[in-house]
């Protein structure tokens, strides 16, 4: 099983992720800090905006997945919205306990960054084992 999840996709995986987490950071935190959008604005804008970036760069990069378009884009879209709603949604709630003498600004900053932490694992997962599955071929 590890030999299944760390090879050179998860090398891949990680240059892809470098790019979009250093436009999806600028974005959040300037949204959230700058612009004053909300915590689930400004994380889900990131998100949404990087997020076909990312469906390009790993399907044809990093999985090479020759598998139906329309399928593999479902399935990376149901993985991008599990992901956020799973990382976002533990990652608030937890933040804020933890910090709870903190102000909501502060909480609410290491909130996203424990967000955009958990997000990246559970994506790994979701776009190797599901979006981009690899299927195998039917011998003739």
């Amino acid at each position: 099983m590890v030999k299944k999840v760390i090879d050179i996709k998860l090398i891949k995986f990680i240059v892809v992720g470098i790019v979009n987490t250093i436009v999806g950071t600028a974005i959040m935190f300037g949204l959230y800090n700058l612009a004053g959008c909300s915590y689930w604005a400004s994380s889900a804008a990131n998100y949404i905006l990087t997020s076909v970036l990312s469906y390009f760069l790993n399907k044809y990069f990093t999985f090479q997945h020759k598998g139906d378009n329309l399928k593999s884009a479902i399935r990376f879209a149901i993985n991008i919205v599990v992901c956020y709603l799973l990382a976002y949604g533990i990652a608030k709630p937890a933040v804020i306990s933890i910090l709870s003498g903190q102000s909501k600004t502060i909480q609410e900053n290491v909130a996203m960054f424990a967000g955009m932490c958990l997000f990246v694992g559970f994506n790994y997962l979701g776009q190797r084992f599901f979006a981009f599955k690899e299927t195998k071929e039917k011998e003739g």
